[in-house]
């Protein structure tokens, strides 16, 4: 049979067909070869128990794509979301985000939730460091009418998305909110957290990959949230990594050196649009802080 693993728990991988769900473990075959099956993986496999729903991957068709961080395969595009306030949101771990995202050619879509937190010039503010950054950006109360969220699932409507993002940020009410029946047959996919007062994060939050099918032509892959992201030599170099910042490309041009690295070489014209205020100075320091974490090239 064939089917999508839309859940990974421990060593079992949950394999949706067209009329049912079956917990199937994978082929030693797989572990031996180093190759671990993702949500989002089509494959093939063979029921061993009709009546448990039991099975085995045999084999997984090849991928459109895949990412490590979060470990999923064959998306669309991806969906990182942030509070306004409530957390604040860590610009430092969004923007390595949407580097990864970039190294994979993988379009991503910023979502600030909670706007009815927002102070005077938040949502202006944010929407100015990434205007340019090659993403859509929106702005979202996750709890409000479904009306309120009509632009987004737009955005979101025929493919299949990755959302991403820190614990306590409203991940799981806005899959709550997107579709009115995505949770009637299994009110326990998603459960709605309430933030910590002590620890700002999510007292009830996500902790496996899941995919939901949430109709109307989108689905989404929900992961746990995440408090910190590496970008490494597998990454980028430091030769490559301004690839990821499009607001430079405007200024590379104007470097007196070809292969200026934008970090101290003299008269770098994307360090003097940092300091005219024409490239946001938190992407310039995301941009050096991962590239101090980066080993020299040889």
């Amino acid at each position: 049979m064939e089917g999508k693993i839309v859940k990974a728990v421990s060593e079992f991988y949950y394999v949706k067909t067209k009329n049912n769900t079956y917990a199937c473990k994978a082929r030693g075959k797989f572990k031996n070869e180093d190759i671990k099956p993702l949500v989002g993986d089509d494959v093939v496999f063979q029921v061993l128990d009709f009546d448990r729903r039991e099975g085995v991957i045999d084999e997984i068709k090849p991928r459109r794509n895949f990412l490590i961080r979060p470990a999923v395969a064959n998306v669309d595009q991806a969906m990182v979301m942030f509070a306004v306030r409530n957390p604040t949101p860590n610009l430092s771990i969004l923007d390595r985000f949407l580097v990864l995202m970039k190294k994979q050619n993988i379009p991503t879509i910023i979502v600030f939730n909670k706007k009815d937190l927002a102070k005077l010039d938040d949502e202006k503010n944010l929407k100015k460091i990434y205007e340019k950054s090659g993403c859509k950006v929106f702005f979202i109360s996750a709890g409000a009418e479904r009306r309120h969220l009509f632009w987004l699932k737009n955005a979101l409507r025929g493919k299949i998305t990755v959302m991403a993002g820190p614990s306590g940020v409203g991940k799981s009410t806005l899959l709550n909110n997107l579709t009115k029946d995505a949770f009637d047959d299994d009110p326990d996919q998603a459960v709605i957290g309430d933030l910590s007062a002590r620890t700002n994060r999510g007292k009830h939050t996500t902790r496996h990959n899941q995919l939901y099918d949430l109709g109307q032509g989108f689905k989404i892959v929900d992961t746990p949230g995440f408090t910190s992201l590496l970008v490494n030599e597998n990454d980028y170099t430091r030769d490559n990594l301004k690839e990821a910042f499009p607001e430079f490309a405007p200024y590379e041009s104007q470097c007196p050196f070809k292969d200026c690295k934008h970090i101290k070489e003299r008269d770098c014209a994307v360090r003097k649009a940092v300091d005219e205020g024409k490239i946001p100075t938190s992407r310039y320091n995301s941009y050096r802080s991962i590239f101090e974490d980066l080993r020299p090239s040889k």
